[in-house]
């Protein structure tokens, strides 16, 4: 509940948002372009995570002022508004997301809440007229995507901004890296690889899930990320929407949702996004593909996750190079959690690939992050510059300012194709079968990246004692995708296409605007 009286009721605000009604809901003008001179006034919607890299990030930019935050959990509240009063800044506090989006002295909105509420936040605010930075992914499933991208197109018409969490969109030295090979220095691209190595450890198995109380709320203690008793009081049915209620099926109460589809993406809709977001743009940016399969499994523990902790991803275009993206989440061998002891993918056999980024490979060399290579692993080229996209808030700012997205990079389109992206692998994942190591090298007979790769994340199985003829690959068909209408199609398109949308719980369905 909000605690300035002088707010909108909540009985008031259930009556009359915008995004409340059942309608059309028609963009109010109350935001918009802003001026050079004006402060820019934020809320930001969720920071027990990356959220609280946001607040960072908005105090030390000239001209912004942080007005609001809204989260359901009371601790991690709390923690942040003392942090914030010790330098003599207050906000308003809200728990329900409704209501801080429809608050008018709110300009923009920031938001970083499990991946489930993305998309049904940022429509909310875009109804109530708000500029909006969504994190990735942008959205949960592949339907509601689409809705948050079609709002956007219509906010940008009212002068709004709508921009992902796509940070390396605003590295400089990505942008030279891109047209570098754009312009053909080493010939034309032949693969586009994502990578992702980054050790995950079991999430535990609970005896019995917790569930809410008659109120919808959760208080209860978890571990935190530490091991340690962490004692939570939420309001839980605000934290599941727009899923419907469930018990809680994990020791760990915050991040572990990742692992459960219900709210996460596993790690290819967690940190994947980023690398598939790189992955595609050195491909010129095009739509979705016209096929993916996928295959991967949950192997070295029996826990609460259902996501692969190791996957594989292939995408073709009708025209083009294709991507592949690799996630692995096992230590290097014996199951060893030292930390940093994630394995490492040799490019040609040789050259080391980052743990966690890309690798652009051409006909005469190939780009791994920061650096140009031959083919015999000699490096021609550094580009200056590189980093995660350190002025990506700042770039927000900027737009918001002017009404409008200064740099194409940031649109939530493009947020929106690298989620599309990591929902295409998870369906085929979730509809695979249990195959033997030579049927997937079967599968991949006229790919031979994909084999080496193939190889290579098996070996790293078997290093972590891992019997794959008792624990098979799980691995998904071939799925055809239509990227105009962005549904499957041929044989396994009726399951497929059910997996790309979610169940929306009653009163928490997204707005529509018009």
């Amino acid at each position: 509940m909000q605690t300035n009286p002088n707010q909108t009721t909540r009985r008031a605000f259930i009556r009359g948002t915008v995004a409340g009604a059942a309608g059309l809901a028609a963009l109010p003008s109350f935001s918009a372009a802003l001026g050079a001179n004006s402060d820019v006034r934020v809320a930001v919607i969720g920071f027990n995570g990356r959220g609280a890299g946001h607040i960072k990030s908005l105090l030390e930019i000239k001209g912004v002022r942080l007005v609001a935050l809204c989260d359901v959990d009371n601790k991690v509240m709390a923690k942040h508004v003392e942090a914030l009063a010790k330098k003599d800044i207050k906000v308003k506090q809200y728990k329900d997301f409704r209501e801080c989006c429809a608050d008018k002295d709110i300009d923009a909105v920031t938001i970083a809440t499990p991946n489930h509420s993305h998309t049904l936040i940022a429509m909310t605010a875009i109804a109530n007229g708000k500029h909006v930075y969504v994190e990735k992914p942008v959205c949960h499933n592949i339907w509601e995507g689409r809705k948050l991208v079609e709002a956007a197109a219509g906010a940008e018409k009212q002068g709004l901004v709508v921009q992902h969490g796509m940070q390396r969109r605003s590295s400089p030295g990505w942008q030279a890296a891109i047209d570098w090979v754009k312009a053909g220095n080493i010939g034309k691209v032949q693969l586009s690889r994502g990578i992702n190595f980054k050790a995950r450890k079991s999430i535990g198995k609970v005896a019995e899930p917790v569930k809410p109380d008659a109120n919808g709320r959760i208080a209860a203690t978890f571990r935190d990320t530490g091991g340690k008793p962490q004692i939570v009081d939420m309001d839980y049915t605000l934290w599941s929407a727009p899923r419907p209620v469930m018990p809680v099926q994990r020791e760990q109460m915050h991040y572990d949702w990742h692992w459960q589809w219900a709210y996460g993406n596993g790690d290819i809709g967690n940190q994947g996004p980023h690398q598939l977001d790189v992955g595609r743009w050195a491909l010129g940016n095009p739509e979705a593909p016209k096929r993916v399969m996928s295959f991967g499994g949950r192997w070295g523990y029996d826990d609460d996750g259902q996501t692969a902790n190791n996957q594989m991803a292939f995408y073709q275009w009708a025209e083009g190079a294709p991507l592949l993206f690799d996630n692995r989440g096992l230590p290097m061998k014996d199951m060893n959690w030292t930390k940093g002891y994630e394995p490492v993918f040799r490019i040609n056999g040789k050259t080391s690939a980052p743990r966690i980024g890309n690798v652009i490979h051409c006909e005469g060399g190939f780009v791994a992050e920061a650096k140009a290579y031959d083919n015999e692993g000699q490096a021609i080229q550094k580009f200056d510059n590189f980093d995660d996209g350190a002025d990506h808030m700042k770039n927000f700012i900027d737009s918001v300012r002017v009404g409008k997205i200064t740099n194409p990079n940031m649109h939530v389109s493009h947020g929106y194709q690298a989620a599309v992206l990591a929902h295409l692998s998870n369906a085929s994942y979730r509809l695979g079968k249990q195959l033997s190591v030579a049927e997937v090298q079967e599968r991949l007979a006229n790919d031979k990246a994909g084999q080496e790769t193939l190889a290579d994340f098996v070996a790293n199985l078997e290093a972590n004692k891992i019997d794959l003829s008792a624990e098979k690959i799980t691995a998904g068909p071939w799925l055809d995708f239509d990227p105009v209408s962005e549904k499957f199609t041929g044989e396994f398109a009726a399951e497929a296409n059910k997996l790309a949308e979610d169940e929306y719980a009653a009163g928490f369905e997204l707005p529509k605007i018009g």
